[in-house]
């Protein structure tokens, strides 16, 4: 059960006006915005640059840029097959890229095998709508173990790619922030989305109803949630079923949930388990995003630490070599699955996550 306390009017107005002067209405000067003198400040270009980054369906947002299939196929040979494929056709990390469209979806705008039962996979082309939410996803997202390190032409050389191996665009095409929305009107599913649903249309109205609480407002509205005790345990121990890595752990269900959490005042709260912060190569593991593949004791999409420790113990050339594996990427050791290069990272970096992982931690 859940106790929220209803805050007063004047604590709950002084906090809109505060986070609405710092970010929205922040148009005045450094002593604050015209209209809540004293209160915030202007935002800088530079911080509006930072935060506004979206694309928008009708490319509002787009940058300037350009890339070709030719640049595309080689970036994404060395970043983006290992988990996708060489021609987006793996499911062996992620579901498939493309696939399932064809030259008539092209010219219908709506995919038939979206409504095929023997259609085996939902790929990316298949779904997605507008070119701009592909642009926008790479460039935000990928690589996985390397987000926001593409540039603006990388990207566009990366959506020609792929919009290459659906047939969208010709294999010397050119991406370009001029002419993708010609490319938009190929989209095979870019009639498919609907519009015919709950949370589009309000009828002009707000989509909530609630009224603020001017006076009296000290009583508190309580909200319950229960789950039976036959229930509780009955897809097994939740914390088990959790990597055992990152802040936060599953709740142990094999136990009876806590009457409250030490200092509250609600009841039957579920507590979350968080794990003491790392420090040093254990930091620098999650900070480069390796535990997207590798786990402490189990295999992921690649070797677990301990797994790695054992293969290599006691060879006195292993530190050298797995540095030089790290930076530059291999394949065939594991599985099929290649390790992409980091080359992002330095030499005493790599060196400091190698000896650290041939400890077995």
């Amino acid at each position: 059960m859940y106790k929220l306390a209803k805050l007063g009017s004047h604590l709950t107005l002084a906090a809109l006006i505060s986070l609405g002067a710092g970010f929205v209405y922040a148009q005045g000067t450094s002593s604050g915005s015209s209209q809540f003198p004293g209160i915030g400040r202007a935002a800088t270009p530079a911080e509006v640059a930072a935060w506004d980054i979206d694309v928008r369906p009708d490319f509002k947002g787009l940058p300037k840029g350009s890339g070709s299939v030719k640049n595309g196929e080689a970036i994404w040979e060395a970043k983006c097959a290992s988990c996708h494929g060489t021609f987006g056709e793996s499911n062996e990390v992620f579901t498939p890229i493309a696939g399932g469209t064809s030259k008539d979806d092209i010219k219908t705008g709506k995919v038939a095998s979206l409504s095929d039962m023997k259609q085996p996979q939902r790929t990316t082309l298949m779904k997605v709508a507008t070119v701009s939410t592909l642009w926008d996803y790479i460039y935000r997202a990928m690589p996985w173990n390397a987000p926001r390190s593409l540039s603006y032409d990388d990207t566009y050389a990366l959506v020609a790619y792929i919009l290459s191996l659906g047939e969208i665009v010709p294999d010397d095409f050119v991406l370009s922030n001029t002419n993708i929305k010609e490319v938009q009107a190929k989209m095979p599913n870019r009639n498919g989305m609907t519009l015919q649903h709950g949370m589009w249309s309000v009828n002009g109205k707000p989509d909530v109803n609630a009224k603020p609480c001017m006076s009296n407002c000290t009583a508190f509205v309580q909200i319950g949630s229960t789950l039976p005790d036959y229930a509780r345990n009955a897809h097994d121990n939740i914390a088990l079923q959790n990597r055992q890595y990152g802040p936060y752990l599953g709740v142990d269900t094999t136990k009876p949930p806590l009457a409250k959490l030490p200092g509250s005042t609600g009841v039957g709260i579920m507590p979350v388990a968080m794990a003491a912060p790392e420090t040093g190569p254990a930091a620098l593991f999650k900070k480069e995003n390796c535990s997207a593949c590798h786990a402490p004791a189990a295999k992921l999409v690649g070797p677990s630490i301990e797994q790695v420790a054992g293969k290599y113990k006691g060879q006195a050339d292993a530190l050298a070599k797995l540095v030089t594996k790290v930076k530059k990427g291999g394949s065939g050791v594991w599985g099929a699955i290649p390790m992409p290069a980091q080359d992002q990272l330095s030499d005493a970096d790599a060196k400091a996550l190698v000896e650290w992982m041939l400890t077995g931690k």
